[in-house]
């Protein structure tokens, strides 16, 4: 096991998430802002905890803004959690492909996450939790969103894909 950065008050450490990874229903208000539009704004999000990964947050489809998402092609398995569909973002005519993905019939352990979709943050004009702005997860595959309450390193970047 990787030795973690030094945890502060208020803060999580990735290297202290479990593995396998779990579902968690989190208290945080995750807002998601594209092109001058609020694209979701919740405070019922699930959140998606594993050793070195920053959380993923998962939003409930009442909490996305009507219109916004559109089926993608593609699907990916997760051992843990199961098949994920990808969702391209419309807003007005900016199109953002494959930037939310979901588990449309998770495991039974991921059951929470039944028809809520995780957003990468990149691609977005800004993501937030609790009103911080969040730095995204290093590398092209994962989707976890980076805030000064969790430290790491953080699997995703160079040379940690062994992890």
């Amino acid at each position: 096991m990787r030795r973690g950065e030094p945890v502060g008050p208020g803060q999580e450490s990735v290297w202290a998430y479990p593995r396998p990874a779990i579902a968690e229903p989190s208290p945080c208000h995750i807002v998601i802002e594209h092109g001058g539009r609020r694209i979701a704004d919740t405070r019922s999000a699930v959140r998606t905890l594993e050793t070195s990964h920053p959380p993923s947050y998962y939003i409930p489809p009442a909490d996305i803004a009507p219109g916004v998402l559109r089926r993608a092609e593609g699907t990916s398995l997760c051992e843990w959690k199961g098949a994920a569909v990808y969702w391209d973002v419309v807003a007005g005519d900016i199109v953002l492909p494959r930037v939310g993905w979901s588990y449309p019939s998770p495991t039974p352990a991921f059951a929470l996450l039944r028809d809520h979709v995780a957003f990468y943050a990149g691609p977005f004009d800004r993501c937030s939790v609790d009103g911080e702005t969040v730095t995204p997860q290093a590398g092209r595959f994962y989707g976890g969103w980076i805030t000064s309450r969790v430290v790491g390193p953080f699997k995703g970047g160079p040379g940690t894909m062994g992890w």
